[in-house]
């Protein structure tokens, strides 16, 4: 059985090598930005709507014109992924998954294209990736790997620095690991990031709020410089490091965490939040989009697949911090987040109550796996 896994390393272009890389970003932007223009017009004015096929077919005519004739000299392979990714844009849309595309600003400092891997042009080679059109690239080969390279992500980000992401194809049997075999509920939580019910919390990193004055501090600086001066782009990139390395902190205690969980447990159990409700509590939203709960829980539902974990996700509206764990007593109370202990009025057990969550969240994920 196959399973197509992401490998990101960071590439160190020379100067040609760069040149070529945001000559493709723009194009790409181009070939993205022109046929939402075309799209968008043909429906409101025609009603036709324009086809990926007939986009290819498009594309192709546009590259004749001398006017255009620029865009023959990028990876077409790139421009074509272009078009692959508006289809798709639209197609999420009309499956009401995501809003109605948009064009793509050549001012954001996020710019990435795709690339697919046709008759070897994406490679490694002692040690570096050769890619279409650009050759072969520097690159911190981070770790190695065995199977086919489907495609590559070649990214700049905000800071400056140049990535590529393979998606490589691999039998699942070389990615499959064996668990532990034990049982864990978890409540997670802003002040601990979760809680277990054998009463073990994990403390929260709070990247973000660790250096949150620094980056007042920057961005402070930021907003004094003139704009289009080196001074300002100077600044700014100093703001885009900061959030990179705050990032890169809360990425890598999530990847342990979740990679810890399911190397020791066979079955996890966990709350189904709606997260995006949840941000719309401007009191909280800063604070839960630090601890970032969709990443972790994206983490595990994919991490379990490799390791045979089983991830059972409770109900949002079953009432796990209301309800006593010994006996079922269901304290009404308790809904108001400040209580952080409370003792049952029927059998007088003590509880914590992210502790006391886990333990009804880990009983519930039991009863749901035997009634299935």
């Amino acid at each position: 059985m196959k399973y197509a896994k992401g490998f990101k390393f960071r590439i160190y272009p020379n100067a040609e090598q760069q040149k070529i890389i945001n000559q493709t970003l723009g194009c790409a932007r181009f070939v993205y930005n022109h046929f939402l223009a075309v799209r968008r017009y043909n429906w409101q004015e025609k009603h036709e709507a324009v086809t990926y096929v007939k986009s290819s077919r498009l594309l192709t005519e546009l590259k004749c014109n001398p006017d255009f004739v620029w865009l023959k000299s990028v990876d077409s392979m790139a421009l074509q992924e272009a078009l692959r990714n508006l289809d798709k844009a639209f197609q999420n849309f009309f499956k009401k998954q995501s809003g109605y595309p948009k064009f793509k600003s050549k001012h954001s400092h996020n710019q990435s294209y795709r690339t697919r891997n046709q008759s070897g042009g994406i490679r490694i080679i002692d040690g570096n990736i050769k890619l279409p059109r650009i050759g072969i690239v520097k690159t911190k080969l981070s770790r190695e790997f065995e199977g086919r390279i489907l495609n590559a992500t070649v990214s700049r980000t905000p800071s400056g620095k140049y990535f590529v992401s393979l998606c490589v194809e691999m039998d699942i049997e070389s990615l499959l690991g064996r668990n532990n075999g034990q049982q864990i509920g978890i409540d997670v939580g802003i002040k601990d990031f979760c809680s277990d019910d054998q009463g073990n919390t994990v403390a929260n990193p709070q990247a973000l709020k660790r250096m949150e004055k620094k980056l007042k501090r920057l961005q402070k600086k930021l907003s004094r410089k003139a704009k289009g001066s080196n001074n300002r782009n100077k600044a700014r990139i100093k703001v885009a490091r900061l959030h990179e390395r705050i990032a890169n902190i809360r990425k890598d205690f999530l990847h342990k965490e979740s990679t810890n969980l399911v190397r020791e447990n066979q079955l996890i159990a966990v709350e189904n939040l709606k997260i995006k409700n949840m941000l719309r509590n401007h009191k909280l939203a800063k604070a839960i989009s630090d601890v970032s709960w969709a990443e972790f829980f994206r983490m595990l539902e994919y991490k379990a697949k490799l390791y045979g974990c089983d991830l059972v996700k409770v109900d949002t509206f079953y009432p796990s911090s209301q309800t006593c764990s010994c006996c079922g007593y269901q304290n009404r109370a308790t809904k108001n987040l400040g209580i952080r202990k409370w003792t049952c009025s029927q059998c007088n057990t003590q509880h914590d109550r992210d502790v006391n969550a886990a333990r009804n969240i880990l009983r519930k994920a039991l009863e749901m796996q035997k009634s299935a």
